[in-house]
C-alpha cells in the first residue's frame, strides 16, 4: 500500500488501464491520493435506545430489505455499447450551437460524447464520496437514535454508489475527470462545518437532490442500457434519502430560534448559488482544446441546461419550504435566482410507501 498525500485534488485527466484492470492488482500495486481536511466534528451518545414506530424507522427498514449489490445484480457482461456509438443520445448533447462542436465529423462528436459522460459520472463518483463522508460524520454526530442508525444504512448505500459508478468509468468509459471546482467547495463547506445539522441540510436536501436531478436526466439520455439499470437503482436510493431529510429536518428546524433559522436558510442559499453555477464541462472544452468562455456562454443558454435548471431546483426549492428554509429574507434572494417559483412544487415529505416499498424491477424498467 502506497498512499501519497496532496494540497490539492489531482487536475488531470485519469485514464484505467484494462490489462491492469483485469490483472488483478495487488495492494502494493495500489496509489492511493488523498487530501487532508479538518473538521471540529462534535460526536453525541444516545442513551435513550427507544425505537419508535414512525415513519423514521421505516424508512430505515426499507433501507435493509431493499438492499442490492453492484457486482450481483447488474448484467456487467461485454454485451454493451462501444465507443464507436453514442454515449448518450445525439438530441441530449449539450454542445450543440457551439461552432468548434458543430464542426466535427460524427466520429469525433462521439468521442466528444463520451468524454461528456465520463465527465459527469466523474462528478457523481467525487459527490457519492463526499456523501459516503458526510453520511460517516452523522453516525457520530447526529443526536437522536433513529437519525444514528438510519445515517449508519445510507453510509452503505454512499459507499456502493462510489463502487458501482466507478466500476462503470473503469469498465465502460475508461478514464476519470477531476472533480469540479463549485462541487469541491460545496463538500468541504458541508464537511468542515461542526453543526450536524447542516450537514443534513446539505447533504439529504441539497446535494441528494442535485443527484435525483443529474440521475434522472442522465438515465433518459443514456444509450447503455446497463447504465439505465444501473441509475434505476441508484435513484431508488436517493429518493429514500431526500424523503428521510426532510422528514426529518421539517420536525428539527421547529425546535430552532428565528436567528439560527436564518443561519441555516442563508446556508441553503449559498449552497443553491453554487448549484446554480455548477453547469458546464469546463474539463472537456479544455481537454479539446476549446475556449471555455465561449463553450460555457453556449451551454448556459442551451435548452438542455435550462432543462436541467429547472428539474435541479424543482428538487431542491419545495423541500426547503417543506422544512421551514425559504425564509421571509431568502425569498428575495431565490426571486432574483428566477427559482421561487418552484417552491410550490411537490416536495419529498408526503411518503408514497406504495412506490418506495416496490420490490426492485429494473429490468422492465429500461425504456
Amino acid at each position: 500500500m502506497k498512499i501519497t498525500e496532496v494540497k490539492n485534488c489531482p487536475t488531470g485527466l485519469n485514464y484505467f488501464d484494462k490489462d491492469d484492470l483485469e490483472s488483478k492488482l495487488e495492494p502494493q500495486d495500489i496509489e492511493d491520493i488523498v487530501e487532508i481536511f479538518q473538521t471540529p466534528l462534535t460526536g453525541s451518545y444516545n442513551w435513550d435506545y427507544t425505537d419508535a414506530d414512525n415513519r423514521l424507522k421505516k424508512l430505515y427498514e426499507l433501507g435493509k430489505k431493499l438492499n442490492w449489490n453492484a457486482t450481483m445484480d447488474l448484467d456487467w457482461s461485454n454485451e454493451h455499447y462501444s465507443h464507436s456509438d453514442w454515449a448518450t443520445t445525439p438530441e441530449h448533447q449539450q454542445l450543440a450551437g457551439f461552432k468548434p462542436y458543430d464542426d466535427l465529423s460524427e466520429e469525433k462528436k462521439i468521442e466528444v460524447s463520451w468524454h461528456l459522460l465520463g465527465s459527469s459520472l466523474s462528478q457523481i463518483v467525487h459527490g457519492e464520496q463526499g456523501a459516503l463522508l458526510v453520511a460517516s460524520q452523522l453516525v457520530s454526530c447526529a443526536p437522536t437514535y433513529n437519525a444514528k442508525l438510519y445515517a449508519a444504512s445510507q453510509t452503505f448505500d454512499e459507499a456502493r454508489h462510489v463502487e458501482v459508478f466507478n466500476k462503470y468509468l473503469q469498465e465502460r468509459i475508461g478514464f476519470n475527470y477531476p472533480v469540479m471546482p463549485g462541487l469541491k467547495l460545496l463538500l468541504d463547506k458541508i464537511l468542515s462545518d461542526p453543526r450536524w445539522d447542516l450537514k443534513f441540510i446539505g447533504m439529504q436536501i441539497i446535494i441528494e437532490g442535485l443527484a435525483l436531478a443529474a440521475f434522472e436526466r442522465q438515465r433518459a439520455a443514456a444509450m447503455d442500457p446497463l447504465l439505465k439499470d444501473l441509475f434505476y437503482l441508484v435513484i431508488r436510493d436517493e429518493a429514500r434519502h431526500v424523503t428521510f431529510g426532510v422528514n426529518y429536518l421539517e420536525e428539527f428546524v421547529q425546535t430552532l430560534s428565528d436567528e439560527e433559522k436564518e443561519e441555516r436558510a442563508d446556508f441553503a442559499y449559498e449552497a443553491c448559488v453554487v448549484m446554480r453555477n455548477r453547469f458546464g464541462s469546463d474539463n472537456v472544452m479544455k481537454q479539446f482544446g476549446w475556449n471555455v468562455e465561449e463553450a460555457q456562454e453556449v451551454l448556459n443558454k442551451s435548452e438542455n441546461a435550462k432543462l436541467f435548471n429547472n428539474l435541479l431546483f424543482a428538487k431542491i426549492m419545495p423541500n426547503l419550504k417543506r422544512i421551514g428554509l425559504v425564509t421571509e429574507k431568502t425569498q428575495e434572494k431565490y426571486a432574483e435566482m428566477d427559482i421561487l417559483q418552484f417552491q410550490d412544487l411537490e416536495d419529498h415529505g408526503n411518503i408514497d410507501w406504495d412506490e418506495l416499498s416496490q420490490p426492485l424491477d429494473y429490468a422492465s424498467k429500461t425504456g
